[in-house]
């Protein structure tokens, strides 16, 4: 058996149609194969909330607002809530409408400590998250009373110097004449400067008269010094002579016969035996020229033998 064409793609139409109602519920937060369990929240004002908005606990999304109706008989507004069954309800626990700073409204769930469990579509304790504006009118109160008391405090200040005004223009007229008291504080100054260079005049003239009084004693001061100078000259002169004669007494000293240095000086006994030692040596020499057999002869020559080749040689002489 063949399929038609006609019936394919009727198949895939239909196909189509319920995944794009699947995924567009998907979306919207609505999920086909977990279980969820409804509950009711009532709100005098729910400020815009709208289904598919997410139920949150401690952070994590636990499930959506699935519908927000109108009670016109009591004036309120009931909104139910589909949350995952595992979460357990209690008979203290709070739905908290929020909203963040962009203003996307949510469910904020709080458990609490419950002795009683809530049942599927049971209605829980509902309250309002306090918005921006709430926030600012609860801060702006304290503001204003600080401003209300700040404007009390000026008010006084103001009424003091009002009182103060004639005291202010005592002060003013006093700042009219300061700038005659400063002129004439100013000629005081200049008279007391005057009277200081002539001071200074007189004073310099003193000390030229001073200095024409001191130019003898310091041609004093030099004579003084010059005769110091030749002091120094003739104590160097008379330090000459005490060596000078210090010197006369040593050669004196060298001229008498007491001591070692006046006998070489006055006696020839070391000349006479330095010219015995010459003649000694001269003779060796020689004897060492004429007879070197005397001196270089193998184990030398016996005193003996030398006087016998002596004798020897003067008799042949």
């Amino acid at each position: 058996m063949t399929i038609s064409k006609e019936v394919r793609v009727g198949l895939f139409m239909v196909v189509s149609l319920v995944l794009l109602y699947l995924g567009f519920n998907f979306l919207k937060g609505i999920d086909f194969f977990s279980s969820r369990t409804k509950y009711y929240a009532i709100y005098e004002n729910v400020d815009q909330l709208m289904p598919s908005n997410q139920v949150y606990l401690s952070g994590v999304s636990v499930g959506r607002v699935s519908d927000v109706q109108i009670d016109q008989q009591r004036g309120r507004v009931v909104v139910e809530l589909e949350i995952d069954s595992y979460v357990v309800l209690g008979d203290s626990s709070v739905a908290m409408l929020n909203s963040d700073f962009l203003g996307t409204k949510s469910i904020q769930l709080s458990i609490g400590n419950f002795k009683n469990r809530l049942e599927p579509k049971d209605t829980l304790l509902s309250t309002v998250a306090k918005g921006i504006a709430t926030f600012l009118e609860e801060s702006a109160a304290p503001v204003a009373d600080n401003l209300q008391s700040t404007l009390r405090k000026l008010n006084t200040i103001l009424d003091n110097l009002a009182r103060n005004s004639q005291k202010l223009d005592g002060m003013f007229d006093e700042f009219g004449s300061t700038p005659g008291k400063i002129n004439y504080t100013i000629d005081n100054a200049n008279r007391a400067l005057t009277g200081m260079s002539d001071s200074i005049k007189l004073v310099t003239k003193n000390v030229n008269s001073a200095l024409r009084t001191i130019n003898p004693t310091l041609e004093n001061f030099r004579t003084l010094s010059d005769s110091l100078k030749s002091l120094e000259v003739n104590e160097t002169l008379s330090k000459i002579k005490m060596t000078l004669a210090k010197l006369n007494e040593t050669m004196d000293k060298f001229s008498k016969g007491d001591n070692t240095v006046s006998k070489l000086l006055t006696e020839d006994s070391l000349y006479v035996n330095l010219n015995k030692l010459f003649l000694s040596v001269d003779s060796l020499a020689t004897h060492f020229n004429e007879n070197p057999k005397h001196f270089m002869a193998p184990l030398g020559k016996s005193r003996k033998k030398i006087q016998r080749e002596l004798e020897k040689q003067r008799t042949e002489d």
